[in-house]
């Protein structure tokens, strides 16, 4: 009996190490993932890309030297997914991934756009991968990036900007969509059915230096039967003044203020005077 309850001890320890060693360390990562979706007009970019620390050491001209092909980050090289075609810094872009690199230097960087999305750094990099090489505009900061960033700035309807900033210095290029024909198309498509967009449709107009007598109409015809929307009569004001019709900007405010003072909307009751004083002048 005490031959059988030794044997079973010495197999439960084997089998707990056995356990033990394919238990899998959770450590955290030295540079950290980061995912960044950042709509731009009607459509999306995704980033992904790593996230180095400074901790202590010279970056660039140090640990990275300048004029030599950088992973730009940490591990896997940064990866940019557009929905559709832009353009960057005036160079056509069609949808899909592509992995980014950069040469840093003293002044200007350049950046790469690769085909090749899928590099561990940049030890196997060829220039034949190149999509795209451009030059982008780098400054050295005052203040100390401490871990880097990659970041859009800057976003309209139009395009955005994406900046680079690591250590004491930041890089940004800037990446342009031009969806106007889609969007007129959809809008015009809209049209057709029994739930018109006139509001939408008339402040896209209106933002984008459009046919402004189709804002205008539109503009009218989502302020119809309107007695208690303080922000239509605020956008019609706005048209009517950027079409020249002061006199007609001044009346729609003026009934925007009324209905914010009854709604006790004190920012309507705020737009819609500042369009009355500016159609004064």
């Amino acid at each position: 009996m005490k031959k059988r309850i030794l044997t079973l001890l010495i197999t439960g320890v084997l089998l707990g190490g056995l356990t033990t060693s394919r238990a899998q360390v959770k450590l955290p990562q030295a540079s950290s993932t980061t995912k960044i979706e950042q709509a731009i007009g009607i459509k999306k970019v995704t980033l992904v890309y790593q996230r180095p620390n400074v901790n202590g050491r010279v970056i660039f001209g140090g640990l990275e030297p300048l004029g030599k092909v950088w992973r730009t980050g940490a591990n896997t090289i940064p990866n940019i997914t557009f929905e559709e075609e832009v353009t960057i810094e005036g160079h056509k872009v069609p949808a899909g991934t592509y992995g980014i690199l950069s040469i840093p230097t003293d002044g200007d960087w350049t950046i790469i756009l690769s085909k090749n999305p899928n590099q561990w750094g940049a030890y196997q990099y060829k220039q034949e991968e190149d999509f795209l090489r451009f030059p982008a505009k780098a400054r050295k900061t005052a203040e100390k990036t401490e871990t880097f960033t990659m970041a859009f700035e800057n976003v309209t309807p139009n395009g955005a900007d994406l900046s680079l900033a690591w250590e004491n210095t930041k890089v940004l290029f800037h990446i342009a969509v031009d969806q106007s024909k889609e969007i007129m198309a959809s809008i015009d498509e809209a049209m057709k059915g029994e739930k018109k967009p006139y509001f939408q449709a008339a402040q896209y107009y209106y933002n984008n230096n459009l046919d402004i007598n189709k804002a205008l109409a539109w503009a009218a015809e989502a302020d119809k039967g309107n007695t208690k929307a303080p922000h239509i009569k605020y956008w019609r004001a706005r048209i009517q003044l950027k079409a020249g019709d002061k006199p007609g900007a001044i009346k729609t405010a003026t009934e925007g203020v009324a209905m914010a003072k009854a709604a006790n909307n004190e920012e309507y009751i705020k737009l819609n005077t500042q369009v009355i004083e500016q159609a004064k002048n």
